[in-house]
């Protein structure tokens, strides 16, 4: 396994922790609970965005800016409900 497929790997993973740790945190019974699952959620969306960002510098996770053309037809098509 190459380390792109690597990088990748780890962040879906960090990408489903993120989302257990976000739904913990809105099903919390306590506030402590709550709370304990909110920092690891926080801590999670940290590590998931330095993955991200490694992946970014070395090319690995492209991403294309939209068209201001489309952005701004979707801004209109919601404002108005």
């Amino acid at each position: 396994m190459d380390d792109k497929n690597l990088m990748e790997n780890i962040l879906l993973l960090e990408k489903g922790v993120c989302d257990l740790f976000l739904h913990g945190t809105i099903e919390s019974p306590t506030s402590s609970v709550h709370q304990a699952f909110n920092s690891a959620l926080g801590e999670s969306l940290t590590m998931q965005d330095t993955i991200y960002d490694m992946m970014a510098d070395k090319g690995w996770y492209p991403t294309e800016q939209a068209e201001q053309k489309k952005v701004n037809s979707v801004k209109q098509k919601f404002s108005g409900q």
